[in-house]
């Protein structure tokens, strides 16, 4: 059931790649070197000059597109949440292990890419335009997904479960994995490996309350998701 090379996961799955623009634009190199500066340096220690040196054009060519540093997280962040909103409406398409896997490698890819909006929150403050991420939306996803799977009886029967509290418990286990690597790890270039771990996390916190042949096809799931 683990994840078995790093750098793979976002192409083993179903899982949708940013918006599929050209990427050859200039407004498109911006917005890949910002999210990758600001993911490195932080939002208040990223300078426009940096971006543009690091994009290889003139300050003022980046202000034609982006006046402020704000206006590039609020496009960042509007394209993270089109991304959300297309995968949350995929949940009711496939089986519920299935669609279980591909929330979690989502969830986890997509934290990591975007992992200075929620990081760096506090350095917002100045910027009213950008709002913090949806967390409730995020839980309630996962929450219906455990109800599904509770409907179709992958539950042990002779355990009681409190779903909303097991939903929780998986959601904070996945949600601040990446501030524990950064916290406890030393750790602020993540790599697929370091994803890989918060997975297994996550699982030991779930297969306990899986039937035997929930787990088996949760096994299963994982497998066809390591060699897509």
């Amino acid at each position: 059931m683990l994840l078995s090379t790093p750098g793979s996961i976002a192409c083993r799955t179903a899982i949708p790649k940013m918006p599929t623009t050209d990427r050859t634009t200039t407004r498109e190199r911006i917005l890949k070197s910002s999210r990758r500066l600001f993911n490195e340096k932080g939002y208040a220690a990223t300078t426009l000059a940096e971006i543009a040196k690091s994009v290889g054009i003139a300050p003022g060519n980046l202000t034609y597109h982006f006046p402020t540093k704000g206006e590039l997280v609020t496009e960042l962040q509007q394209r993270m949440e089109e991304e959300v909103r297309a995968q949350r409406a995929r949940h009711q398409q496939g089986s519920v292990i299935e669609d279980y896997v591909e929330l979690l490698l989502f969830a986890m890819r997509h934290a990591s890419e975007n992992r200075f909006l929620l990081r760096d929150q506090a350095q917002f403050a100045d910027e009213p335009a950008i709002s913090a991420p949806d967390m409730a939306g995020d839980l309630e996803a996962l929450h219906s997904l455990l109800l599904r799977a509770q409907a179709e009886g992958l539950f042990r029967r002779d355990m009681q479960i409190d779903l909303r509290v097991v939903a929780r418990s998986l959601w904070i286990m996945s949600r601040y994995w990446l501030d524990h690597l950064r916290e406890f790890e030393g750790i602020d270039e993540v790599t697929w490996d370091d994803l890989e771990r918060g997975v297994q996390h996550h699982f030991a916190m779930l297969l306990p309350y899986l039937n035997k042949s929930a787990r088996q096809e949760l096994d299963e799931a994982m497998l066809r998701a390591s060699t897509f």
